[in-house]
């Protein structure tokens, strides 16, 4: 599944809220008076689309309700600066995984920093490993079950939900 087909599953499943695509950076606009929300993606890829609306999924209303869901973004980390990227990053990239199954496509984890040490790196694929594995147990937010659900039909894939596509640390 490409980005316009993600679009198009996320604009039948979702009316509030807008999906677009060439965006220099990724970007939440919330909701002006009369306007939709929207979720702004990098150029035409796929994965971005996904990531962003993992991060859609997770907000809660007080977050939407804030310009890119109230994050700030270091494109330079010192050690301090990168686990508060991977504390902030490992719940929306368990979700975007999920969301990637039910929609066909391989997932690979982002780093947004490739100056990490080997180690560094596998410990944050681990993390994301158990952050998908901690919300197949717990369940998806309804935003998040909708919109895999309308994937996964689009897709053919209905056993995105199998913990058995959970089991290797992704790349």
């Amino acid at each position: 599944m490409n980005a316009a087909a993600i679009v198009a599953v996320f604009e039948s499943t979702f009316d509030n809220v807008r999906l677009e695509g060439g965006a220099d950076e990724p970007f939440y606009s919330p909701a002006a008076a009369g306007e939709h929300a929207i979720i702004r993606f990098r150029e035409d890829f796929a994965a971005s689309a996904l990531h962003e609306v993992a991060h859609w999924c997770i907000a809660g209303p007080r977050r939407r309700a804030l310009p890119d869901f109230g994050y700030w973004y270091e494109p330079v980390r010192d050690g301090a600066t990168q686990s508060r990227f991977e504390a902030a990053e490992a719940e929306p990239q368990a979700l975007e995984w999920i969301l990637s199954v039910a929609a066909g496509r391989p997932f690979r984890v982002s780093f947004d920093n490739f100056d990490l040490p080997a180690c560094r790196v596998d410990a944050f694929r681990c993390r994301v490993r158990s952050a998908a594995q901690d919300r197949l147990a717990r369940g998806l937010p309804a935003r998040a079950r909708r919109f895999a659900a309308a994937l996964s039909a689009r897709s053919g894939c209905v056993t995105y939900l199998d913990s058995m596509h959970y089991q290797d640390v992704p790349r």
